[in-house]
């Protein structure tokens, strides 16, 4: 069984596609980087993957707003064809940044099977850049490769990480029809706005959106910078307490399902 190719998008200003592409190669999958301009230029080249990585960073400096310049060059050029990408199956993951472009793009919540932006992902209501490790539960959602019941702990590393729908009856069934994937939660584990819990004040507690097919899923904290046990804030303590370090550290569990999903559907 061959597997799955993962494309690792590049652009001017990504600045997380090594941790990426690391992460999905140590779940078994086949990562390759693609600069946006070799994909603009052979959109076909997205037909050979089973999944697209759009990575964090600061793409194009975040000229106008976070992930706008790159969601724009994306839906001009390349939309049609991610559309079909995603409509034959292909699995779509954006990180901070990436998430930002896709929200823009309209590929998340894309609740009417459309490209077209019903939500936004603005300023934190902190006012300021928000760098802090946060606590997350997985819903039950549409997402093919995000298991619900989890307890996650990733660290989150953005500006403008609130996520706000056009309307509250559209932020509301973002949760009831099973779009919203992640939620940020508190010491009790139940779904918080209340600040530092929630880094942005997102209502409703939502970090992470998965799509109306549920092959996408975008992500504000960083799984790729906790999927090794060694990222993880208390790996000392943990270590001394078991003896030994767990396989994985909680943001590893997104790369391996995405890569078990991709490669069960070949």
């Amino acid at each position: 069984m061959s597997l799955p190719k993962v494309l690792i998008l590049r652009a001017p200003g990504i600045n997380c596609e090594r941790e990426t592409f690391d992460a999905f190669q140590r779940a078994g999958g086949r990562p390759e980087y693609v600069h946006i301009q070799q994909l603009l230029q052979q959109p076909e080249r997205l037909d050979t993957f089973a999944a697209l990585a759009v990575p964090g960073g600061f793409s194009y400096g975040d000229d106008i707003s976070s992930g706008r310049v790159l969601a724009q060059e994306m839906k001009q050029r390349l939309g049609d064809r991610v559309q079909r990408f995603v409509g034959r199956g292909g699995l779509v993951l954006g990180i901070c940044n990436g998430f930002q472009v896709l929200v823009r793009l309209g590929l998340v919540p894309c609740t009417q099977g459309r490209l077209e932006e019903e939500v936004t992902l603005t300023h934190n209501l902190s006012n300021h850049y928000e760098c802090r490790w946060v606590t997350m539960r997985t819903t039950k959602s549409r997402c093919a490769f995000l298991p619900a019941g989890l307890t996650l702990r990733w660290p989150a590393a953005h500006g403008e990480g609130r996520l706000v729908a056009r309307t509250p009856a559209l932020q509301r069934l973002l949760i009831d029809e099973g779009y919203a994937t992640l939620l940020y939660v508190d010491e009790r584990g139940a779904p918080t706005e209340r600040y530092p819990q929630n880094p942005n004040g997102a209502p409703l507690g939502i970090a992470g959106l998965t799509d109306l097919r549920g092959r996408v899923l975008g992500v504000m904290p960083h799984p790729d910078r906790s999927y090794l046990p060694t990222h993880m804030p208390d790996w000392r303590r943990t270590q001394l307490a078991q003896g030994s370090l767990p396989l994985d550290g909680d943001g590893m569990v997104v790369f391996r399902e995405m890569v078990k999903v991709a490669a069960a559907e070949a």
